[in-house]
């Protein structure tokens, strides 16, 4: 292969005391990115498998793409929708202006999450890890389409170095870095996150779309519904996600095909997002006989609920490792993300907190469910 004999050519020149030397975890992160590396661990107990992290995190991402297609298509729907020239504009026109809104914010967590982990490694002469990967493209689907770039520019800063890099890099951070960034933004820019305005693209791009006037609001209807006020959106549109909404959150059908590839290729726990699903059941169905909440299927299909199930609680570096673990950290986050939902009326969207504190609980959820194993072997052992 011509390519993997350009790499051997000029990989001599990165290699100590070769006159590239400095940037060797440069030209190794991009060589194991391409080919997968043939070096075997020489001591210790290992797992060997056939796929690294890299090709994890590329599944991932390729998971990712109908729910990032689809926000690319909603913005540019909910831009003509509210201006009113839906009926005139073609599909293409409307998915253009989405796409050319969504993707300079994906340049930019990109640039910025990759930049800040490629300089850490060549500081400190370690290779190039790629968890950045998926939450380069996770962190701008999680965030309204109105939030300014700069403020993305500094969460994808604030996620990379104090939530990844302090702990260690890709695979010791205790926290998801896409969850931090987020409520990095939504806590010191909260009317960047919560403000009607943010959630439809107002200014044309390139003569496509509409410039919306000043005045425009564009509450989402989870919103709305926790101000005890009817949104008048039929089911269709809430299961396929022609909503206001952040970009990639909206539809539960192009989620749903991403998730099934994560389930098929074995990459996301099933346990996890089924306990998801089932504790927020479980708990809007309470709230629901208190008549302090809706239906349960309707938290399924508003908000981050069904992203943050599949995407983000199923995170196999943050969330617990144990089988049975995975079933009591789903149920936790899902049985949370309602709580805060139904009580917390100026925070209608309980994903991103309830996922929060899951991180920070399935250390000691594995913990016990470990010690437990080890008593139960050690209690069979002494009665033979």
């Amino acid at each position: 292969m011509s390519l993997r004999k350009y790499i051997d050519q000029i990989k001599p020149n990165f290699e100590k005391g070769g006159k590239l030397h400095s940037l060797q975890s440069v030209f190794d992160g991009f060589e194991t990115f391409l080919f997968v590396p043939n070096t075997t661990a020489k001591s210790g107990a290992h797992i060997h498998d056939a796929i690294d992290s890299k090709r994890i995190m590329s599944m991932v991402v390729i998971a990712l793409m109908p729910a990032m297609l689809f926000g690319m298509y909603n913005v540019g729907y909910q831009n003509y929708l509210a201006a009113g020239t839906l009926a005139q504009a073609s599909f293409l026109e409307v998915f253009c202006f989405g796409f050319l809104a969504v993707l300079p914010k994906i340049l930019v967590s990109y640039i910025v999450g990759l930049g800040i982990e490629f300089a850490w490694a060549q500081w400190k002469g370690e290779e190039i890890q790629e968890g950045y990967l998926v939450s380069g493209i996770i962190i701008p689907l999680i965030i309204p389409i109105g939030c300014p770039l700069w403020m993305l520019a500094l969460a994808c800063a604030f996620s990379v170095i104090f939530c990844k890099e302090i702990f260690g890099g890709t695979g010791m951070n205790m926290f998801n870095p896409a969850i931090a960034a987020r409520m990095f933004l939504f806590f010191a820019y909260p009317s960047k996150m919560t403000g009607d305005q943010v959630w439809v693209a107002q200014d044309s791009i390139f003569g496509l779309g509409n410039t919306l006037p000043d005045g425009f609001t564009a509450a989402t209807p989870l919103g709305q519904i926790a101000q005890g006020i009817d949104p008048n959106t039929c089911v269709a549109d809430y299961i396929l996600g022609f909503i206001p909404g952040s970009i990639g959150e909206t539809s539960v059908v192009a989620i749903a095909l991403g998730g099934c590839l994560l389930l098929l290729t074995g990459i996301a726990s099933w346990r996890t997002m089924l306990s998801v699903f089932v504790g927020g059941a479980v708990m809007a169905c309470i709230f629901e006989q208190t008549g302090q909440s809706m239906t349960w299927w309707h938290h399924f299909v508003l908000g981050g609920f069904a992203f943050g199930a599949v995407f983000m609680a199923t995170d196999p570096v943050t969330s617990c490792r144990t089988q049975c673990g995975q079933f009591i950290y789903g149920f936790i986050i899902g049985a949370m993300a309602i709580i805060i939902r139904v009580r917390n009326a100026g925070y209608p969207e309980g994903m991103m907190l309830a996922i929060f504190f899951g991180n920070m609980l399935a250390p000691t959820i594995d913990h016990f469910i470990v010690e437990r194993n080890i008593s139960k072997r050690l209690k069979r052992g002494g009665n033979k």
